[in-house]
């Protein structure tokens, strides 16, 4: 099994900076909250075992918090704004109720509002306490499926425990709650606190929750580290948290971060339950299209894993504008649309990361610029992103949607032909993704005329009049690569020259759709 340059360490940093999000909290706040974690860990005398488990605890803590945002919204409207007002308060007292009971019905009209208000205050907010039993199941099941220790799952289904028995599930309290979930809720509050409030109204607040919400002891450690985090109150980063990682593993096989982000795409699949499969069978479509493209494997590879993890960003998207029924007004587009740069950041390193982010990044781009999130489109847009996008929005077409009903595979396959007409879409990279999701097409194997997927990328940017060694900085290959599928581009269309090339290029759609070689 081959190494894929990454380490567990890098995937569990990248997920949480996808619960960043969800919580609304700026970037690397899980990273900084798992820093501090470990310096608590370190006072409170924890062993290295014990302390590699804190360390995956840390970074996953309330990573169940975005999912079913749909359910939250119901109640509280912006889910990701109602989260971010909840470290000022304590849930499990009259102001953390009180808070509650003023967040139900935001944003909604006024019948609707006190309709929310009046049933949460019936209920006693027994939703909020669903909803949380969902999360931390969801954090469990991703944990497991990530294939983290037994204690590791166990303290992050335990993010709404409480030390005194008033969080999910509530039968738990004291010294029966697993000292890593007891270190991270303290280290996660704390993180925001000192941002929001200031260090020293920061550690009043953990010191008036110490006995309720928070294990004294742990409040007691991070009492004992005052004085130096008062003195060093530096930014943490992520290559420093990296580099506390208290354990050696070794870095992932190719086949088991294929797996890890796999169950990172079912998982925020979960954002919203109509999005449920979206990931898998996006990433299913793309790969069997690549396929019958004759993409080169490490190719297929990273467009494979960039389907599973291309909306990871909307954990960044309220639940109510994921689940609006109607249509979305200009500022709530604009949400929409920063999903896609989201991805892109989350998945920024180490590199064979970045490579998978910037594509999952593209699959709301299309050929004729119109896309987003940085509108380029032609000769810019490579054939994996072009497969990703057809394959995203053909497997959307054919799920419901809040604002509209599943389209059949026959009316979803003329849509798609419909934008391959209009210039968005690449026609030869549209009828790859329909022909395998069983559609019938004209298009003969192996692409347009005959190509291969790198033959037609190769052809394309010849045309655009890129010379052989730009065109290898373009592709990442070899000049003496790039001559020779320039010469099999030449054979296969029967020219013997760039203008014959570039004129078969443009009629089979490779370029004249907008965008521009660099």
């Amino acid at each position: 099994m081959t190494d894929s340059g990454v380490r567990l360490c890098e995937v569990l940093a990248a997920i949480s900076m996808a619960t960043d999000l969800g919580l609304g909290q700026p970037s690397e706040h899980m990273v900084r909250s798992a820093c501090l974690s470990m310096r608590i860990g370190e006072r409170l005398g924890l062993d290295s075992a014990q302390l590699a488990t804190l360390y995956d605890v840390s970074l996953l803590t309330y990573v169940g918090c975005p999912v079913y945002g749909n359910e939250a919204a119901m109640l509280f409207g912006d889910d990701i704004d109602f989260r971010a007002g909840t470290y000022g308060v304590d849930l499990g007292t009259f102001s953390g109720m009180g808070y509650m009971i003023r967040s139900a019905g935001r944003g909604s009209a006024l019948p609707t509002k006190l309709l929310r208000k009046g049933q949460f205050v019936a209920t006693g907010g027994r939703g909020v306490v669903e909803q949380m039993a969902n999360h931390c199941s969801a954090a469990g099941l991703l944990a497991e499926r990530l294939k983290l220790t037994p204690d590791v799952r166990q303290g992050v289904e335990l993010s709404y425990a409480r030390w005194d028995g008033k969080g999910v599930p509530g039968e738990m309290s004291g010294d029966e709650l697993p000292l890593a979930a007891r270190v991270s809720h303290v280290a996660e509050a704390f993180e925001v606190l000192t941002r929001t409030a200031g260090f020293d109204e920061a550690l009043d607040i953990v010191r008036g929750r110490s006995g309720t919400h928070f294990d004294p002891g742990v409040v007691a450690a991070l009492d004992g580290l005052s004085a130096e985090l008062a003195h060093d109150q530096d930014e943490h980063s992520l290559d420093e948290l990296l580099d506390k990682e208290p354990i050696d593993r070794p870095r992932l096989t190719d086949e088991e971060l294929d797996e890890a982000l796999a169950a990172l795409g079912d998982f925020c699949d979960l954002r919203i339950p109509c999005f449920a499969g979206h990931a898998r069978g996006t990433a299913e479509l793309a790969s069997a299209a690549a396929a019958s493209m004759q993409v080169p494997e490490s190719e297929t590879r990273v467009l494979r894993r960039a389907a599973h993890i291309h909306d990871v960003g909307r954990f960044g998207v309220a639940g109510d504008i994921l689940s609006k029924p109607g249509p979305l007004n200009s500022a709530e587009t604009e949400r929409v649309r920063v999903h896609t740069y989201f991805v892109e950041r989350i998945f920024s390193r180490p590199d064979p990361l970045r490579r998978v982010g910037l594509v999952a990044a593209t699959h709301h781009e299309r050929m004729d610029g119109s896309g987003y999130h940085r509108s380029v489109g032609g000769v810019m847009l490579t054939i994996p992103s072009r497969l990703l996008a057809v394959a995203d929005a053909y497997h959307a077409m054919t799920q419901v949607r809040p604002h509209r009903s599943a389209l059949t595979p026959d009316d979803a396959a003329r849509a798609i032909r419909a934008e391959v007409r209009d210039g968005r879409f690449d026609p030869t990279a549209a009828e790859a993704v329909l022909e395998a999701a069983g559609h019938r097409g004209s298009r003969s194997r192996g692409g347009s005329a005959g190509l291969t997927a790198r033959e037609s990328e190769v052809l394309a940017l010849l045309a655009s009049g890129l010379p052989n060694k730009g065109i290898a900085r373009q592709l990442g290959i070899s000049p003496k690569t790039v001559g020779n599928h320039v010469e099999h581009v030449y054979t296969k269309l029967g020219v013997t020259n760039r203008a014959g090339a570039a004129l078969l290029a443009m009629q089979h759609g490779l370029v004249g759709s907008g965008g521009a070689p660099t």
